[in-house]
């Protein structure tokens, strides 16, 4: 069985959901993570198709307003707990708000520099990336600290203390 992303944003190409009912009638299909939105995910459930949201300023809602069973997700990888929390507790708009400023920060460039930066910051992985890729600016990283700070230290990976990183203390590299 597999799962089919449905990624626009970063394929140039959606997925119609002819094509994905389709492919629904096989036993080789374990479901769909969707990231046109909700309202696809609510034609893909009435329909009995399993889908993840793929996206993670929007999980909370598919989730509980429009039956996705959970979110292949960006920010579990920063706070696996709180995430699990959203998707699996119950409905809790309190805690998607106080995500949501988390969760615009991962993207404010396309996935994976938001993250990659911030586990640098949380000394989880080593401060290297590699090009074409590069760390998010100066401010950003500050705003990652405060961000930290506002929903608590003890909810992210990792052990150390976050921090700043200057520019001189990540690696770009061509290839591996």
């Amino acid at each position: 069985p597999t799962i089919i992303y449905n990624v626009p944003s970063r394929t140039g190409q959606d997925i119609p959901p002819h094509v994905i009912q389709n492919l629904a009638q096989s036993n080789c299909l374990a479901g769909v993570k969707e990231c046109v939105g909700n309202d696809r995910i609510k034609e893909y459930t009435d329909n009995r198709i399993v889908v993840w949201s793929g996206n993670d300023d929007q999980c909370h809602d598919a989730r509980w307003g429009y039956g996705a069973t959970g979110v292949i997700s960006v920010a579990s990888n920063l706070i696996p707990g709180l995430m699990q929390q959203l998707m699996f507790v119950g409905k809790n708009p309190a805690l998607n708000s106080k995500l949501l400023p988390l969760i615009d920060w991962l993207f404010h460039m396309p996935n994976p520099i938001g993250l990659n930066t911030a586990l640098a910051q949380l000394g989880v992985v080593r401060p290297v990336f590699r090009l074409p890729f590069v760390p998010l600016p100066l401010e950003k990283r500050i705003e990652f600290v405060n961000l930290v700070k506002e929903i608590g230290r003890e909810h992210f990976v990792g052990t150390e203390d976050v921090q700043v990183l200057d520019d001189d203390d990540f690696f770009l590299v061509s290839r591996y």
